[in-house]
């Protein structure tokens, strides 16, 4: 899995962008921005408690930040659309999980994910959660 590794480059990229000067967030960025990150904190809760939650559990969890992510990728554009695709494309292979075993017939293409595939997927989502109070705070 390469989730943190993808969403620690794409939060080096923002706040190296913000830094520079490249990207400058408007105030309705800032405020979509802010909404995402309380959306996907709500869904991925602390290390603590999401790790004594049942795996199908952990999944829809995580499946809820990807409606977040999903949703305001929708409701706006440039370089905040763009950071917002790149926190999907990491997230992806949530996509494919399933949390129940598959019985008689197929899976559709899905795969059973190690504990520590949740709990990397989690991390990712807070590295998110913090790259977006940082961007929001200049």
């Amino acid at each position: 899995m390469d989730m943190q590794r993808i969403v620690a480059v794409l939060a080096e990229e923002a706040e190296q962008q913000i830094q520079d000067g490249v990207w400058e967030l408007a105030p309705k960025e800032r405020a979509l921005a802010r909404e995402v990150e309380a959306g996907l904190r709500d869904a991925v809760g602390p290390p603590d408690t999401q790790e004594t939650l049942p795996q199908i559990d952990r999944l829809e969890h995580l499946r809820e930040t990807l409606a977040v992510l999903a949703i305001s990728l929708a409701r706006t554009h440039g370089r905040l659309a763009w950071f917002l695709s790149g926190a999907i494309h990491a997230l992806e292979p949530v996509l494919r999980w399933r949390a129940l075993p598959a019985g008689h017939g197929g899976t559709f293409g899905t795969v059973l994910p190690a504990p520590d595939e949740y709990t990397e997927a989690e991390e990712a989502v807070r590295r998110l959660q913090d790259t977006l109070t940082r961007i929001t705070a200049v």
